[in-house]
């Protein structure tokens, strides 16, 4: 269903751009309660900041699917957002309902959103290809929000050094730096020649008396 519209482009080209709108829509709509599911389901390490992280998340899908609603109404399009017409329109895989751990949430979440923004990117270029400027805009500002969401995701799953690796790719015990050396001990090399003398002299002194007592023995 389209109503009367006096955007200034071609009526062929609204209807495609409503119906890749509305594709959006339900991407966004999908993606939204998804990333709910993660928040309301989430356990494990680091429960506290990914169950408010995810949730800033939802809040950031669903204002982007009221853009693409608004925006396919303004081409004079009929905006399909219920949950059931978002679950049959779709792009997305369903979520991943084993998911109870941190990481598998993030890793889902992270496949849905890199989806989500390649969906986006088609958008935008077909939006140039069919000279709405104004389509093409807020994707190209949706996009943004996206893939920096999507990093904030990607950060939580690689951000963390794991024990024992070092930069460089290497592990295992640091090798121990070598000790320093013993240093020598010093040599006043001007007192030697006293403490030969002094040597020389009591040598000297045991013989002239080793001789004098030998003349003291009585034949």
């Amino acid at each position: 269903m389209n109503f009367p519209s006096h955007v200034n482009l071609p009526t062929d080209a609204r209807e495609e751009l409503i119906d890749s709108l509305n594709t959006l829509l339900a991407d966004a709509i999908d993606l939204h309660w998804q990333i709910k599911q993660a928040h309301w389901n989430i356990r494990g390490r680091h429960f506290y900041s990914r169950h408010e992280l995810f949730d800033d998340l939802a809040k950031h899908v669903r204002k982007q699917a009221d853009e693409f609603a608004e925006r396919a109404g303004t081409l004079g399009g009929y905006a399909e957002g219920t949950i059931r017409l978002a679950a049959k329109n779709s792009e997305l895989p369903e979520y991943d309902l084993k998911a109870v751990d941190g990481d598998d949430h993030l890793k889902a979440l992270v496949d849905r959103f890199a989806r989500y923004g390649a969906s986006i990117r088609t958008g935008i270029h077909r939006s140039d290809e069919l000279n709405d400027p104004v389509t093409s805009d807020l994707l190209t500002q949706t996009l943004g929000e996206v893939e920096l969401d999507l990093w904030f995701l990607e950060s939580h799953l690689h951000g963390e050094p794991r024990a024992g690796v070092r930069r460089g790719g290497t592990s295992g015990p640091r090798t121990p730096p070598p000790a320093p050396p013993t240093p020598e001990r010093s040599v006043d090399h001007r007192k030697a020649p006293a403490r030969l003398l002094k040597s020389k002299r009591a040598g000297g002194l045991q013989r002239i008396e080793g001789v004098l007592s030998r003349r003291r023995t009585p034949f």
